[in-house]
């Protein structure tokens, strides 16, 4: 089985090319301003190329990972954000219904309002900002292509190995608990699941063993512990044995100029998916990977 990732210098990406690679398939990683040696250069942006690249490696899955992930970018430039996160799901959906891949679109939590915990997999999708409604333009660009082979993943916020710590909103945490030199205030508002990249590629190596037929279209994925992002700094400082007495909690919802709407907690239902696994996730303890991770970190150093 051959195994595309778009977007594999990305957190996500990285990890799922990884754990494909380790499972004996044969894959190709892409990446557009982070190509390596071993990772491909393409701009998904340029159909043509794409397009050509796609039919050389013939795919067997493609795993979309590639995306503008920032909500507060998104927002600045609104065109941008829609061309690689609706635009280019779409052109990849042809693609699908034409060269006969399946077409794994990574999606997020953030297609819900987070008013009416937890989200099934067929809830009514109701973004509050652009990054979220792109998302969702995404997940019905993949859907809605005739002939198409395409399932969508949605997860929550995401953590795990990375090349700098700002490439996830969780791992950015660790710096903040780290640099004791100023005052942050920290939302304890919003309700996040953080869910570890290696357990996600370990779950699609598991899913590509099964039948496609007996897939849902829609997938949910998560981890299931629950916490607000000054309670995951409370973890780290624990972790890292510092005092977190420079970063205030803050309860109220983001407003004001600039700020951009969050929802307040879109726990994602994952009955249907653990059902399909026979019943096991296989998710990480927060806490204890951190520690063990953290550990590794500094005995390699």
């Amino acid at each position: 089985m051959k195994v595309l990732v778009t977007g594999a210098s990305g957190v996500l990406g990285s990890a799922i090319y990884k754990a494909f690679q380790s499972a004996g398939y044969t894959v190709c990683g892409l990446a557009h301003s982070r190509s390596t040696v071993e990772l491909k250069q393409l701009d998904l942006l340029n159909e043509d190329a794409t397009k050509k690249l796609f039919n050389e490696f013939s795919p067997d899955w493609v795993i979309h990972c590639a995306a503008e992930r920032r909500p507060d970018v998104a927002e600045k430039d609104p065109e941008g954000a829609r061309r690689l996160n609706a635009s280019v799901p779409a052109q990849l959906a042809v693609l699908s219904r034409d060269q006969g891949f399946t077409l794994i679109y990574i999606s997020t939590d953030y297609v819900f309002d987070g008013t009416s915990p937890p989200y099934a997999p067929n809830a009514e999708t109701t973004p509050l900002q652009l990054y979220g409604q792109s998302k969702r333009d995404g997940e019905n660009a993949v859907r809605h292509v005739d002939g198409a082979k395409s399932i969508v993943l949605r997860v929550p916020v995401l953590y795990g190995p990375a090349p700098s710590n700002s490439d996830s909103a969780v791992n950015i945490l660790l710096d903040i608990v780290k640099d004791q030199s100023k005052t942050y205030k920290m939302d304890h508002y919003a309700s996040r699941f953080p869910t570890n990249v290696e357990d996600i590629a370990s779950f699609l190596v598991r899913l590509s063993a099964l039948d496609t037929t007996n897939i849902p279209p829609i997938l949910h994925y998560s981890g299931e512990e629950k916490f607000t992002k000054y309670e995951i700094c409370e973890i780290f400082g624990r972790v890292l044995d510092l005092k977190i007495d420079h970063i205030i909690a803050d309860s109220s919802a983001p407003t004001g100029a600039g700020a951009t709407t969050r929802p307040k907690d879109c726990q994602l239902d994952t009955r249907e998916t653990k059902q399909l696994l026979e019943g096991d996730l296989r998710c990480s303890s927060f806490e204890a990977w951190w520690k063990r991770h953290l550990s590794e970190r500094r005995l390699s150093a």
